[in-house]
Protein backbone atom coordinates (compact mmCIF):
# COMPACT_ATOMS: atom_id res chain seq x y z
CA UNK A 1 0.00 0.00 0.00
CA UNK A 2 0.99 3.86 -0.62
CA UNK A 3 0.56 6.84 0.46
CA UNK A 4 0.24 10.16 -1.45
CA UNK A 5 -0.29 13.89 -0.77
CA UNK A 6 -3.28 15.61 -2.82
CA UNK A 7 -4.60 19.47 -2.63
CA UNK A 8 -7.91 20.25 -3.89
CA UNK A 9 -6.64 24.04 -4.47
CA UNK A 10 -8.26 27.22 -3.73
CA UNK A 11 -10.09 27.87 -7.45
CA UNK A 12 -11.93 24.40 -7.01
CA UNK A 13 -12.79 24.69 -3.28
CA UNK A 14 -13.92 28.68 -4.43
CA UNK A 15 -16.39 26.82 -7.11
CA UNK A 16 -17.62 24.20 -4.81
CA UNK A 17 -16.41 21.52 -6.76
CA UNK A 18 -14.50 19.91 -3.56
CA UNK A 19 -17.47 17.10 -3.72
CA UNK A 20 -16.96 16.13 -7.06
CA UNK A 21 -13.37 15.57 -7.23
CA UNK A 22 -13.61 13.62 -3.81
CA UNK A 23 -16.01 11.45 -5.30
CA UNK A 24 -13.57 10.64 -7.97
CA UNK A 25 -11.18 9.93 -5.43
CA UNK A 26 -13.23 7.02 -3.80
CA UNK A 27 -14.31 5.94 -7.43
CA UNK A 28 -11.25 5.56 -8.82
CA UNK A 29 -10.20 3.52 -5.31
CA UNK A 30 -8.04 5.87 -3.34
CA UNK A 31 -8.48 5.38 0.56
CA UNK A 32 -8.84 8.99 2.22
CA UNK A 33 -6.21 8.31 5.10
CA UNK A 34 -6.28 11.99 6.32
CA UNK A 35 -8.32 14.98 5.50
CA UNK A 36 -8.86 18.73 6.60
CA UNK A 37 -9.92 21.51 5.11
CA UNK A 38 -7.62 24.36 5.93
CA UNK A 39 -6.36 27.94 5.10
CA UNK A 40 -3.08 28.25 4.06
CA UNK A 41 -0.78 31.80 5.65
CA UNK A 42 1.38 33.25 2.68
CA UNK A 43 4.48 31.97 4.95
CA UNK A 44 2.76 28.10 4.97
CA UNK A 45 2.61 28.49 1.36
CA UNK A 46 6.09 28.90 0.71
CA UNK A 47 7.34 26.80 3.52
CA UNK A 48 5.31 23.84 1.19
CA UNK A 49 6.54 25.34 -2.02
CA UNK A 50 9.77 25.93 -1.07
CA UNK A 51 11.37 24.04 -3.92
CA UNK A 52 10.22 26.29 -5.86
CA UNK A 53 11.58 30.03 -4.66
CA UNK A 54 14.01 30.52 -7.23
CA UNK A 55 11.37 29.99 -10.16
CA UNK A 56 9.71 32.84 -11.45
CA UNK A 57 5.97 31.50 -10.06
CA UNK A 58 6.90 30.95 -6.93
CA UNK A 59 5.46 34.35 -5.58
CA UNK A 60 2.26 33.91 -7.56
CA UNK A 61 1.73 30.49 -6.57
CA UNK A 62 2.02 31.21 -3.12
CA UNK A 63 -0.55 34.12 -2.81
CA UNK A 64 -2.60 31.89 -5.05
CA UNK A 65 -2.46 28.92 -2.64
CA UNK A 66 -3.11 31.54 0.70
CA UNK A 67 -6.04 33.17 -0.97
CA UNK A 68 -8.64 30.99 0.44
CA UNK A 69 -9.17 27.73 1.75
CA UNK A 70 -7.93 24.20 0.40
CA UNK A 71 -8.31 20.91 1.24
CA UNK A 72 -5.55 18.78 1.85
CA UNK A 73 -5.54 15.00 1.73
CA UNK A 74 -3.89 11.70 2.26
CA UNK A 75 -4.13 9.10 0.05
CA UNK A 76 -3.78 5.52 0.12
CA UNK A 77 -3.97 2.67 -2.30
CA UNK A 78 -1.56 0.32 -4.39
CA UNK A 79 0.65 2.93 -7.00
CA UNK A 80 -1.06 5.88 -5.47
CA UNK A 81 1.37 8.26 -6.30
CA UNK A 82 1.25 7.44 -9.97
CA UNK A 83 -2.63 6.73 -9.92
CA UNK A 84 -3.25 10.37 -8.63
CA UNK A 85 -1.00 11.40 -11.18
CA UNK A 86 -3.07 10.25 -13.64
CA UNK A 87 -6.19 11.40 -11.88
CA UNK A 88 -5.31 14.47 -11.65
CA UNK A 89 -4.05 15.31 -15.43
CA UNK A 90 -1.08 17.79 -17.14
CA UNK A 91 -0.18 20.23 -15.42
CA UNK A 92 -1.64 22.56 -17.93
CA UNK A 93 -5.36 21.97 -18.62
CA UNK A 94 -5.29 22.49 -22.49
CA UNK A 95 -2.87 19.18 -22.36
CA UNK A 96 -4.68 17.37 -20.02
CA UNK A 97 -6.67 14.21 -21.24
CA UNK A 98 -10.67 14.09 -21.18
CA UNK A 99 -11.57 12.94 -17.63
CA UNK A 100 -8.98 13.98 -15.94
CA UNK A 101 -9.77 16.49 -12.90
CA UNK A 102 -8.11 19.55 -14.78
CA UNK A 103 -9.02 18.76 -17.71
CA UNK A 104 -12.75 19.13 -16.14
CA UNK A 105 -12.40 21.75 -13.64
CA UNK A 106 -8.86 23.62 -13.93
CA UNK A 107 -9.16 27.31 -15.10
CA UNK A 108 -5.82 27.97 -16.43
CA UNK A 109 -2.22 26.60 -16.17
CA UNK A 110 -2.05 28.47 -12.88
CA UNK A 111 -5.56 28.05 -11.16
CA UNK A 112 -5.67 24.05 -12.14
CA UNK A 113 -7.47 22.31 -8.96
CA UNK A 114 -5.41 19.97 -7.73
CA UNK A 115 -2.14 19.30 -6.14
CA UNK A 116 -0.36 15.71 -6.41
CA UNK A 117 3.18 14.21 -4.58
CA UNK A 118 5.06 13.28 -7.67
CA UNK A 119 7.57 10.83 -6.10
CA UNK A 120 7.35 8.89 -2.43
CA UNK A 121 10.18 11.33 -1.29
CA UNK A 122 7.75 14.42 -2.51
CA UNK A 123 5.23 12.13 -0.49
CA UNK A 124 7.36 11.48 2.50
CA UNK A 125 7.87 15.10 2.75
CA UNK A 126 4.62 16.32 1.63
CA UNK A 127 1.83 14.39 3.77
CA UNK A 128 3.86 15.33 7.60
CA UNK A 129 3.98 19.28 6.76
CA UNK A 130 -0.09 18.96 6.99
CA UNK A 131 -0.81 15.59 8.76
CA UNK A 132 0.46 14.57 12.65
CA UNK A 133 0.76 10.52 12.83
CA UNK A 134 -2.66 10.89 15.09
CA UNK A 135 -4.28 12.44 12.06
CA UNK A 136 -4.17 9.53 9.66
CA UNK A 137 -6.11 6.16 9.78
Amino acid sequence: MERTFAIIKPDAVERKLAGQILARIEEKGFTIAGMKKIQLTKKQAEGFYAVHSARPFFNDLCAFMSRSPVIVLCLEKENAIADWRTLMGATNPANAEAGTIRKDFAVNIEENSSHGSDAPETAAFEIPYFFSALELV
